[in-house]
């Protein structure tokens, strides 16, 4: 009989409270950075709140990923190894990891993911990484149903990907216009998001094409519409960006995944969910309403003309409805969405530039706004980005997770039995000892009344089997007793017995996809370069942040301008009308453009 496929949900937490409630919402994982040597530098953990969530998470089979996805220098190398001990032993099921370097380190046994940052766009590189040890592979962003479908039929590491968040503009852990420009390292985990700044992009005779747009940026990735297509392609952990993300924004789309996910699952029962309990909510999910600049399932289904944010890298929220008529302090809408006093509103004025302002009043279709922008005219479309009546759900508890909990009472020479038997297989029975005597009436409703209390713990009653042999009184201070008695055994039996997937890794030698390593190896200690020289790599060069070479590409990208501006000659066929090369430029900053048709992608270069 074959074993049915996990599917996973995993979620990002920025510290304990809003993994907690990642969880409660659904989530089957959380990944969450430690104290030091994440891609994400301002969300940093200390141990014990780790071992506090792992101990949480752990009750429900939720596993718990901590990223050590930078790139590490040669004197950091000895603190990472002891990081990594100090995790395995708080409880973490797996680490999230970009240098090759803890390869080679003399660590416990804990499961290495391989992180989007190692760039995992090929089947080459996915099935070297496989064999090489890693026990799950997060592959790019950019790629198509049809290339991971490709991966996942050439491999058998399980596949992650990205479903939903903000996206890098760059392929992951190819970025180096940051450390270039200011010397904050993406690969390090300090990206100064130069993605999101203001350019004029600037033809070869200096005559502007564009000005102040927001041309790197793009939109954020929405895929929850294509969850049935990734799985059917082999993906098995979908993952939602956000370790810097606020808890509304966790919870709201955590739920929304998991709502798509579990409909999938009662469809194919070749599939089952990777961790257990069921989520109850006090809301409706719904992507819109939490941080976002628009949606894209960016590559998804190829390339597409929705991908970039131009106008703005700042939140629009959810679409409202246009402006109708202004009057006075007011104006009307032909909204499709009531709005709310305090609800926060933006649009785009006729410069294109973003402008908000909070809602003072609200009369039907009419809007009071706390001050009136004067840019704000009849037919500009408005977008509520922050929902002042969901933001005060969000704020209370918002889900309850529960496992589901069979009780079986019956008597004993010397008394009472009970057992408990959580949805997990995980079984405990505690006795009373007390001299038996027959009640006047049936029993039966109080003893399912007082079992199936169980307040504010993890566990739901779903069934109460009742084996007396004769109809004995309990009384009910006794049953409640018992069920207290039983529900803190389970939980001390559950925490005891969590198993994590833990196995020795087994590396074959195999040798790397390529010999040669240039400064995008992001190798920037011995270790790493060990690593690479034993798989066959016979040359490799330093990492940027180590030495920087010149006049070499700082970022790649999918996202090409000549595409977003009509000019692609490969899939619309036009030639532009102005000069090349292009150049983005931004006080003193000039980028220069090249457009690497063969591969589908455009470089990013500094001109100095």
């Amino acid at each position: 009989m074959n074993k049915r496929k996990k599917i996973e949900l995993l979620a990002p937490a920025k510290n304990l409270k809003t993994g907690i409630e990642a969880i409660r919402h659904g989530a089957d994982a959380v990944y969450i950075g430690a104290s030091l040597y994440g891609a994400r530098s301002a969300a940093g953990n200390s141990l014990d709140d780790i071992k506090a969530l792992c101990d949480f998470a752990h009750l429900y089979g939720v596993r718990i990923y901590v990223t050590v996805n930078t790139i590490l220098k040669d004197e950091e190398l000895e603190d990472v190894r002891q990081l990594i001990i100090s995790l395995y032993a708080s409880g973490v099921d797996a680490l999230i990891v970009q240098d090759m370097a803890i390869q080679e380190m003399d660590i416990p046994p804990i499961p290495l993911h391989a992180s989007t940052q190692m760039d995992n766009r090929t089947a080459e590189k996915v099935k070297f990484l496989e064999d090489v040890g890693y026990e799950q592979v997060v592959l790019a962003r950019e790629l198509s149903l049809k290339q991971i479908s490709a991966i996942a039929e050439a491999t058998t590491v399980p596949l992650e990907v990205f479903v939903h968040g903000a996206l890098c503009v760059s392929y992951s852990g190819q970025c180096y216009l940051s450390q270039a420009t200011c010397g904050r390292s993406a690969n390090r985990g300090e990206c100064a998001q130069y993605c999101r700044l203001p350019y004029d992009l600037v033809d070869a005779e200096g005559t502007i094409i564009s000005k102040g747009k927001h041309l790197l940026s793009l939109r954020d990735m929405n895929r929850s519409q294509y969850i049935e297509d990734l799985v059917e392609a082999g993906v098995t952990s979908f993952k939602i960006e956000g370790r810097l993300k606020d808890v509304s924004y966790v919870k709201n789309v955590t739920a929304l995944y998991r709502q798509k996910i579990d409909e999938i699952l009662t469809r194919h029962p070749e599939y089952e969910r990777a961790s257990y309990g069921k989520s109850t909510l006090t809301f409706v999910p719904e992507a819109e309403k939490s941080f976002n600049r628009g949606f894209t399932s960016y590559f998804l289904k190829e390339r597409s003309v929705d991908i970039t944010a131009f106008n703005t890298p700042k939140s629009l929220g959810e679409p409202i409805g246009y402006v109708k008529a202004l009057k006075g302090n007011s104006f009307t809408l032909t909204a499709r969405k009531p709005l709310v006093n305090g609800d926060g509103i933006v649009f785009l004025n006729s410069e294109g530039e973003l402008e908000g302002f909070r809602v003072n009043k609200v009369e039907g279709n009419r809007i009071f706004p706390l001050k009136m922008p004067a840019s704000l005219s009849p037919h500009l479309y408005v977008y509520r980005n922050y929902n002042q009546a969901f933001e005060k759900i969000m704020a209370k508890p918002s889900a309850d997770r529960c496992l589901a909990l069979k009780v079986h009472l019956w008597d004993t020479p010397f008394g009472f039995a009970l057992e408990f038997e959580d949805e997990m297989n995980m079984r405990v029975t505690v006795t009373q000892v007390m001299e038996k005597e027959l009640a006047n009436r049936s029993q039966e409703k109080n003893i399912i009344k007082q079992l199936s209390k169980l307040g504010n713990t993890l566990f739901e009653t779903i069934e109460v089997k009742i084996e007396l042999s004769k109809q004995w009184f309990i009384p009910s201070s006794i049953l409640a007793d018992m069920r207290r008695r039983g529900i803190e055994r389970l939980l001390a039996a559950k925490k005891l017995a969590y198993s994590k997937n833990i196995k020795p890794r087994k590396p074959k030698k195999v040798t790397y996809p390529v010999q040669e390593l240039t400064y995008l190896g992001n190798v920037s200690n011995q270790q790493a370069a060990d690593f690479y020289k034993a798989h066959g790599v016979t040359q490799i060069d330093s990492a940027y942040e180590i030495k920087a070479p010149s006049h070499v590409p700082l970022m790649f990208t999918k996202h090409c301008l000549r595409y977003s501006m009509g000019w692609c000659p490969v899939h619309q066929h036009l030639k532009s009308p102005y000069k090349e090369p292009f150049y983005l430029k931004r006080k003193g900053l000039t980028l220069r453009l090249e457009f690497d048709c063969k591969n589908c992608q455009m470089l990013v270069i500094q001109e100095k």
